[in-house]
Order: C-alpha cells, then sequence, then structure tokens
C-alpha cells in the first residue's frame, strides 16, 4: 500500500450555471453554421456541427464531481485511478488571474485518452505540493492548450 504524502477533494472544474440565452446562442451559431455547411454542399459536416453543439449544450448543464486527489510516495491518486510517476512527463502550477479561482496542478501523462490533467489545488499548500512533485516529475511550463482556450471562452 503506497504511503499518502497529501490528500485533498476538489471539482474537476468550476461550475457555472448558464442562461437561456447562452443556450439560444449557442443553437442560432450551430444553426447557421450547419446551414451554410449545406450551402456549400457539405452535409455530414452539418451533422458534426450539429452534434457537437448538441454535446457542448450536455456538458453545459453537467454539474462538476467532487473528486479525491492523494499523492502517494509511488503516483497520483484521482478518485479511484492510479497514475504511477513513470506515466507522468511533466507538471507546473497555474495561478490563475481570476482571484476565485483556487491555484491548479498542471499535468502532462503519457496517456492517449487524458494526455493533459487540470486538478484544482483547493484547501492544500500549492508550495507544498510544488516541492513535493520536484522530487519525482520533471517541472516544465506549461502554456495552455487549445482546448484550455476554447473551455474557457465557452465557459464550460
Amino acid at each position: 500500500m503506497p504511503r499518502i504524502a497529501y490528500e485533498w477533494q476538489g471539482h474537476e472544474y468550476a461550475f457555472e450555471k448558464h442562461g437561456a440565452d447562452w443556450y439560444w446562442a449557442l443553437g442560432i451559431v450551430a444553426l447557421g453554421a450547419a446551414i451554410a455547411s449545406v450551402l456549400f454542399g457539405n452535409v455530414l459536416f452539418a451533422l458534426v456541427i450539429v452534434l457537437g453543439a448538441a454535446a457542448i449544450g450536455l456538458q453545459a448543464t453537467k454539474r462538476p464531481t467532487l473528486h479525491r486527489f492523494a499523492l502517494t510516495d509511488t503516483g497520483l491518486i484521482i478518485s479511484s485511478r492510479f497514475y504511477p510517476y513513470e506515466n507522468i512527463d511533466s507538471f507546473s502550477l497555474i495561478e490563475y488571474l481570476d482571484e476565485s479561482l483556487p491555484p491548479a496542478l498542471s499535468l502532462k501523462t503519457t496517456g492517449v485518452l487524458s494526455p493533459h490533467l487540470i486538478i484544482p489545488l483547493e484547501g492544500v499548500d500549492p508550495d507544498d505540493i510544488f516541492s513535493y512533485l520536484e522530487q519525482h516529475v520533471p517541472h516544465v511550463p506549461h502554456e495552455p492548450t487549445l482546448t484550455d482556450h476554447l473551455a474557457v471562452w465557452l465557459r464550460l
């Protein structure tokens, strides 16, 4: 059994309740793009646009899950999932300009389905986490990805 060095809980993302105007805007933009796609003769792309907008709308209504995070001497535990340090390429700490958001731990992993993890550091000292992780994983400053910017822009 691995020895737990740090343990905390946090939501996977900050939930923002969207009003009806947000969903109307999503629908209008998606419908406009789908119609333009059909006019240019690409019906399949129109279908992808409509399905993508539906997925974004469903994701926007979903409440974030509360996860348990634990740093052990052999890896990171997120709820029931274990990430050994050998599968983590690098880490970085993110401090947001928005004071209401807690600092976050950014991890680049070797995983295909989840290559970039953002973990909120609620109720734990980020400096302690940095010092502990620095002993196990290389520290490399991470730039926000296109997906990160898109999530912020869409307020997801």
